[in-house]
């Protein structure tokens, strides 16, 4: 693509068209842009626009398209085509600060995120200037291209906090350091000295105040993994304005708005993190700071307002306590009784409070509420925080504290009995304040798995809990009833199971409540308990004692997906699959009824995809029914494929990316459940699945590998009569899987079940050159994963088709080359293989060419045929070999480059191992034995004269044992 005008018209006119809300329009423009992304200078022409363009909206949407574009392809993968070219790599690099500097912020920011993607791939080694590209850029004392510069280093440092601790990691903070703490100090010295001088004016605040913001995060990333030498020693600098910020209070800087936090208290609440940090982590050198932070944030707790506004601050201000409280150094704070009390009814009860925000949250952004409530993404909300000070308490106070929260329980609890109707959010704090002191340590496999002792759990769910779980009006009080089937899901480990059995039919009843939260709390409490396990590691509830509610479940939960705001829940779609997976046979008389409901769900979400979990779901769900239904009996696969196929058909031809791999892996458990025959919906299908297209997207290789296996097992002989000319096809897909190191294992799976189904007469014309294409990818790269899945191979071409075939083609190909990788491959490498099967297969495979193959036994391959039996009986017997050499770790690896959908492995449409020898052997080390036997007869004396002198002691031995188990002897 030539940088000129007629193309930079044509990208805006399909950038334009990309923002239409009618899919006819903006598909077809997505699949443009998404077909010129290799062309070279595209990358530049974006960038073209989003400096000229006249149109302010066109701008935004080339510097989101370039953000997405540089994510998706920056890294470069191997085996992946690289889709920028080198001149473009340079191109972008040399002009995107400058660029992202003098851009408006809208576009400052994406290009800023551009900066930080390329850079987690190419800084240091291959962008070594572009630190002091941009600290050279605090020089100009202009904050719009200061903070771009910040901005940047926060989306480039930020990685830091979480990366784990390496060589290569040290060497490149150390590098950060070296170029950038002193600059960084100086300029946020220089900041704070204009924050005095322009004391009044209030847009020279707002800049500098999120610098200082700004400034404070990329301190807290360069401190985080250890506490670097220029941050010791300017510690002073640090932590006197740190302490001069939390106290400042600059009237200009206050907002009206209740919701948004202002810049004052986003600063402070990054301050009270960064001293939680060195209060945490490095509290020895922080020990001369920290009493006047605790009485600074103390002050700060005591003296902020009940207002949303406050919650990040407050959150933060009480995890620095929580962090404090924990150490042992600190433990003196905190000893006497009336500190512990003021703490507790100062910080923690008021932080613990239903507020009217979190009431309308409840109702009104129920996804939000239960992301926080359910999920442990309230972080940054005050229950939390105040939930983790309790806990930080309890370390050394458990007993005093339980005392003081007891007093409050009761009191709260009292005011609720006297008028529930207005007083009911003191039950609601109650309800938490239990849940805080009671709870120490927490799985999501188990809920609460250890508890404080003095507190009765059972003895407050059946006083309190049970009461609101009965009551017969689902929808009176939902806040309250939400709380009660939390207490029951988080507790359920604590719980005896009778109280649960008693509480399953209520929860069933409360999946039909009005409230979004209540009804999925509902679904996610049954989904727990269900998975929870018993004494002998079934499931702790079983299917019969499911028996009386087994109907109102299924009802209930189908009829809650029709609440308009739960029609993509994920909680409850996940409880539908849990219940079919717990209650096995029992769904199938209501399978005929659900598979509707749940086909037509599909359709409905398949025109836009957007709930990712809800969808994974739904196919594993399908899976359950199938699966169950199928087992009692196979012949309903039918009835299965005339629901699903028509949606899948849809799915297919409007091309669904998200849904490709789920529907390839719910028709390969269709396809593997007919007997020995292929119907002809499937084989109408079949050409398609080999479109190149569809082989692109990594997410699809596993799913359509295993479709393709299932084909060739229930139908290679239909395929060789009526689809002769599809077989180059296939090969052609195991061609482009074997050359990639990522994929060559399923390229084998596909070669595998080929060699294994298909008529041989309908490969001869191919076999010469599979095994050259092997050969030259050995040659060109050859990783442990490549030989291992190629011994397994080879190993069972023999067992198929002869060792005498195996040892031809080879020697066809070059002569001695039979030999050569016997030698090179076989012997040596053997030891890696790992799997039964694979084991097994190779053993079969090996004994073949020791005991059928003439070459083995009077030609130059001879000396090859003891260290040949040496190598099986230390497959047999020898530890498996799992080295991997240094050079290859990282290759198995699954990395999907940007947000390509990844596979998603259905759990329930899992494959049965298949053994390709089946019975025809049992016990390999036997038919080890019996086969030497045979050998032997057929030439007296040659076997045993070979094992005698070449066969080290220890195999013999093993062998004696072989043949004695199997009741032989050589001759």
């Amino acid at each position: 693509m030539e940088l000129n005008d007629a193309n930079l018209q044509s990208l805006t006119e399909f950038l334009k068209k990309t923002l239409n809300p009618d899919p006819t329009v903006r598909r077809p423009a997505e699949k443009f842009l998404e077909s010129v992304e290799g062309s070279q200078n595209y990358p530049l022409l974006l960038l073209t626009l989003l400096e000229k363009s006249q149109d302010g909206v066109i701008r935004v949407c080339a510097a989101v398209t370039f953000k997405n574009y540089i994510k998706r392809n920056w890294r470069i993968v191997e085996d992946e085509p690289n889709k920028i070219s080198d001149a473009d790599r340079t191109a972008i690099k040399a002009n995107i600060v400058n660029l992202m500097l003098s851009s408006p912020e809208q576009i400052q920011k994406q290009l800023s995120d551009a900066i930080s993607i390329i850079g987690r791939e190419d800084f240091p080694q291959k962008w070594p200037d572009l630190l002091t590209e941009m600290v050279n850029r605090f020089a100009t004392g202009d904050f719009h291209i200061i903070n771009g510069v910040l901005r940047t280093a926060h989306s480039l440092f930020k990685r830091y906090r979480h990366e784990f601790k390496s060589n290569e990691l040290w060497t490149e903070i150390k590098l950060v350091l070296d170029t950038f703490a002193l600059p960084l100090t100086n300029l946020f010295k220089g900041t704070i000295e204009l924050c005095h001088k322009h004391s009044t004016d209030i847009n020279a605040l707002k800049v500098l105040f999120s610098s200082l913001t700004l400034i404070c995060k990329l301190f807290y990333s360069l401190n985080f993994q250890d506490l670097p030498e220029f941050f010791e020693d300017n510690m002073e600098t640090w932590m006197t304005n740190f302490h001069a910020l939390l106290t400042i209070d600059n009237k200009l800087l206050q907002t009206d708005d209740e919701e948004e936090a202002g810049l004052l208290e986003l600063l402070k609440s990054q301050i009270c993190d960064n001293a939680a940090l060195y209060a945490q982590k490095y509290d020895e050198e922080f020990q001369p700071y920290l009493p006047r932070f605790v009485t600074a944030i103390w002050n700060l707790l005591v003296s902020t307002g009940q207002e949303v506004k406050y919650d990040l601050l407050v959150s933060n201000a009480i995890q620095f306590l929580a962090s404090v409280c924990e150490r042992p150094h600190y433990k003196h704070l905190f000893e006497d009784q009336n500190i512990l009390t003021s703490i507790c009814e100062k910080v923690i009860v008021p932080n613990m409070e239903f507020r009217s925000a979190d009431e309308e949250a409840f109702e009104d952004n129920s996804e939000e509420y239960i992301r926080r409530d359910l999920e442990g993404s309230d972080i940054d909300t005050r229950r939390r925080a105040a939930c983790d000070l309790v806990r930080g308490l309890c370390k050394y106070f458990e007993g005093p504290v339980t005392a003081i929260f007891s007093g409050y329980v009761s009191s709260m609890l009292g005011e609720y009995a006297k008028n529930p109707g207005t007083n009911w959010k003191h039950k609601d704090a109650a309800i938490y304040l239990v849940t805080s002191l009671a709870s120490k340590a927490q799985t999501q496999k188990h809920g609460i798995t250890q508890a404080n002792e003095l507190v009765n759990l059972t003895e407050f769910f059946v006083n309190h809990i049970l009461t609101d779980l009965k009551s017969p009006n689902v929808n009176e009080f939902p806040v309250l009833k939400a709380d009660a089937i939390k207490y029951a899901m988080i507790f359920r480990s604590q719980l005896p199971k009778e109280q649960l059995i008693q509480a399953i039919p209520l929860l069933i009843a409360h999946l039909q409540a009005e409230s979004t939260v209540q009804h999925t709390y509902a679904a996610h409490a049954l989904e727990r308990l269900f998975t929870m396990r018993g004494p002998n590691n079934s499931t702790l509830i079983s299917p019969a004692e499911m028996a009386p509610f087994t109907e109102q479940l299924l009802n209930n939960l189908f009829k809650a997906l029709a609440f308009p705001a739960s029609s993509e829940n994920e909680y409850i779609m996940k409880a539908i699959m849990r219940s079919f997976s717990l209650l096995q046979e029992a769904i199938v008389p209501y399978i005929p009824t659900l598979i509707g409901q749940l086909t037509h769900k599909l359709l409905l979400v398949s025109k836009n995809p957007s709930k990712p979990h809800f969808n994974h779901y739904l196919f594993e769900s399908l899976c359950l029914s199938v699966r169950i239904t199928c087992k009692a009996n196979p012949a309903t696969v039918g009835s299965f494929e005339e629901a699903l196929f028509p949606v899948f058909t849809e799915i297919l031809q409007n091309d669904v990316q998200e849904f490709l791999p789920y529907v390839f892996q719910v028709m390969s458990l269709l396809l593997e459940i007919h007997s020995n025959t292929i119907p002809d919906s499937y084989m109408a299908l079949f050409p398609h699945l080999l479109q190149p297209v569809l082989w692109e997207r990594t997410g699809n290789i596993p799913p359509l590998v295993r479709l393709l296996q299932a084909y060739l097992e229930k139908g290679a002989t239909t395929i060789a009569a009526t689809a002769a000319d599809k077989i180059p096809g296939l090969l052609g897909v195991f061609q482009k899987l074997v050359a990639s190191k990522a994929n060559d294992h399923q390229g084998f799976y596909l070669l595998n079940s080929i060699v294994e189904h298909m008529p041989p007469e309908a490969l001869t014309q191919y076999r010469k050159q599979i095994f050259i294409l092997l050969f030259q990818r050995l040659q060109s790269s050859k990783t442990t994963k490549f030989i291992k899945s190629f011994l397994v191979f080879v190993n069972l071409y023999g067992v198929k088709y002869g060792a005498i075939a195996l040892q031809e083609i080879f020697d066809d190909i070059q002569p001695k080359m039979f030999g050569m990788v016997l030698e090179k491959i076989v012997i040596p490498e053997v030891q890696k293989v790992s799997g039964a099967v694979e084991k097994k297969i190779c053993a079969v495979g090996i004994t073949k060419i020791l005991t059928e193959c003439p070459a083995m036994m009077d030609t130059d391959y001879t000396k090859l045929w003891t260290p040949l039996l040496q190598a099986l009986i230390g497959l047999f017997e020898l530890p498996e070999d799992d080295s991997i050499p240094d050079d290859e770790h990282f290759i198995d690896i699954e990395d999907t480059p940007g947000y390509q959908t990844a596979f998603s492995q259905l759990a329930f449409a899992g494959k049965k191992e298949r053994d390709p020898i089946g019975d025809a052997v049992g016990n390999p080390k036997i038919h080890l034995a019996q086969s030497l036997h045979k050998l032997s007869t057929a030439c007296p004396g040659r076997v045993p004269s070979m094992i005698s002198t070449s066969l080290n002691a220890e195999a013999l031995q093993y062998l004696q044992g072989y043949l004695q188990a199997a009741t032989v002897q050589l001759v």
